[in-house]
């Protein structure tokens, strides 16, 4: 209907200057073995557009290693150990490559000269914000809807996960490219909310909650600002008209108090779009309609349904109800047709745990529609997330009654170790939030971890500017200590693991990455000096390794962005 979306581009590393990146690496071993093939001591067998480039997991058998002979061997007739022999010397070669080590079967291991690899530091430090970033996403149009909750109450805590996670989603997918709306659904149509004014009502007349309606502190604030803020005494109106102004009052101050409260945590949507609309511009029966046109709708029992199973669900789906109502799913089939009619390639839902049941529908909606499940539409489901001290679940909230708020986390540990927390895990997977551990001022809070680390690079800045050291020389051949080592290799990661978490959509990657950062650069300033011993002179070596101090600083910086995270200079 609305056309393939655009396919996805493989994700490709930034290309750094002099610096020898694995995408530079695994381009330089396809040239080496079409030229073997062409000068005849290769075979004819098809060669790969890319080899894979991965870290050894010891460091001391290289910078670089890779299996290309174990995979491609066979396909030439030879052993993958002779394989690797014809290809080493062809690598040692290659600018900046030092050594090539063959181990075991047929691995090959590549080290760096020690220029090569420190000349990193002044790249990333030139480039500075746009480190890390690529272009793998460019062109694609996605819609991200995220958060969505129903507007009966403040935020809870799953709702704040997917406020944290979304919002560094948006951030990954920007930055390769990808044109990214941030979209909320208020379900501000249906019986949930007649629950809703409801129990408004009953708590501004001093009443017991409804059976099946909303209970805690909120609902009375929100009667109180109602009956305060309209002009007409609300409770001398006829109770259909009454209850009709405590629900339209009611969910527009709800709202507000959300949108309020995400702002505060450093979420902002481009888009807040109410289900209502969706009937009252009729676009449910437009949706309806175009899918008759399509030949997927059928009617029987007085009823009108959507011939789902042709797609792949378990059973076919009531639209339209015998009695005349409109099925939940009917605002689906809107709202999706809705997204892709406004332009979007892609279109993500991120949805709760109650929700996986709903996928299936989902889907087999967009093939009805002529879409393709998966490309068009995706669907992310997230698990539950818990609170706990000292190894004891915390307390319901006081305010909700019933669930954990966003405030409740936030006026507990503060807005970044709370983003940092619930971004930093997959959502795939319950998450415990430890608010003792949060609350730390020790290496054991990892984003205390991760901030401290920033701040350390400034103070280092600060530190060397007082004993004239500058950024006036750099000799990236000085930079040679293992452990300028192992914090260059790590660095130089940054934009593989920004395009694998935009690819995966899984910004828990930059968090985790983070912390290795951190680490690294922590051991990095245990071992070597960025000024000089009392009464020393400066020498190259320092003000080359004041480059490096702030090529940390800048990866530490652009990763905390994407989280949403602050990057303190003092702590």
């Amino acid at each position: 209907m609305f056309g393939a979306a655009k396919p996805q581009r493989e994700p490709s590393l930034l290309r750094l200057g002099k610096i020898l990146t694995p995408a530079d690496l695994s381009a330089a071993i396809v040239r080496i073995l079409a030229a073997l093939q062409a000068s005849g001591r290769l075979g004819d067998a098809e060669l790969p557009s890319e080899v894979v480039i991965e870290r050894p997991k010891n460091r001391e058998h290289g910078d670089w290693a890779t299996n290309v002979a174990m995979q491609l061997a066979g396909k030439f007739g030879m052993n993958p150990r002779a394989f690797a022999e014809l290809l080493a010397p062809e690598l040692e070669g290659v600018d900046g490559v030092s050594k090539v080590d063959i181990a075991g079967p047929g691995f090959i291991n590549i080290t760096l000269s020690a220029a090569a690899a420190g000349e990193a530091a002044k790249t990333i430090v030139e480039a500075g914000a746009a480190f890390g970033r690529g272009t793998d996403m460019a062109g694609i149009k996605l819609n991200l809807e995220f958060v969505s909750a129903n507007p009966t109450g403040p935020i809870h805590l799953g709702g704040t996960r997917w406020a944290a996670v979304g919002d560094s989603l948006a951030r990954v997918l920007q930055a390769q490219g990808a044109d990214v709306t941030r979209e909320y659904y208020f379900n501000d149509h249906g019986a949930q909310i007649d629950r809703f004014a409801r129990s408004l009502m009953a708590a501004a007349k001093g009443e017991e909650t409804p059976e099946d309606g909303y209970a805690g502190a909120y609902i009375e604030e929100i009667a109180k600002r109602v009956l305060d803020e309209t002009a007409v005494d609300v409770l001398a109106l006829p109770e259909a008209e009454a209850q009709e102004t405590f629900r339209a009052a009611g969910v527009e101050l709800m709202f507000q108090e959300i949108r309020e409260s995400l702002h505060d945590f450093g979420v902002d949507f481009d888009v807040y779009f109410h289900e209502n609309s969706l009937y009252e511009s009729k676009a449910v029966e437009r949706a309806i309609e175009r899918l008759r046109e399509l030949g997927h709708i059928f009617e029987a029992d007085g009823a009108v349904w959507l011939r789902s199973t042709t797609f792949g669900d378990d059973r076919d789906r009531v639209i339209i109800k015998s009695d005349g109502e409109a099925a939940y799913i009917a605002g689906d089939l809107a709202y999706y047709l809705d997204k892709r009619s406004r332009g979007f390639d892609r279109c993500i839902y991120m949805l709760g745990a109650d929700h996986h049941g709903y996928v299936p529908r989902m889907m087999a909606l967009c093939a009805a529609y002529g879409d393709e499940p998966g490309v068009n539409l995706e669907i992310m489901i997230g698990q539950l997330v818990y609170l706990v001290r000292n190894g004891e679940p915390v307390r319901m909230s006081k305010r909700a009654g019933t669930v954990v708020t966003m405030e409740d986390l936030v006026s507990a540990v503060g807005v970044d170790a709370a983003r940092y927390a619930l971004a930093r895990s997959p959502i795939n997977s319950n998450l415990d939030i430890d608010l003792e551990q949060l609350a730390k001022k020790t290496n054991d809070n990892p984003v205390f971890y991760v901030q401290y680390a920033h701040a350390r690079t400034k103070q280092v800045a600060v530190n060397a500017a007082s004993l004239g050291v500058d950024n006036s020389e750099f000799k990236p051949e000085l930079l040679s200590h293992p452990s300028e080592s192992e914090l260059l290799a790590k660095l130089i990661e940054l934009p593989r693991v920004m395009a694998s978490a935009a690819e995966l959509k899984e910004p828990h990657r930059i968090a985790r990455y983070l912390e290795e950062v951190a680490g690294a650069y922590h051991r990095w300033y245990d071992n070597c000096r960025v000024t000089p011993l009392s009464g020393g002179e400066v020498e190259s070596v320092h003000r080359t390794r004041l480059w490096l101090n702030e090529a940390a600083g800048v990866v530490l910086r652009n990763g905390l962005d994407l989280l949403g995270v602050s990057a303190p200079e003092r702590m």
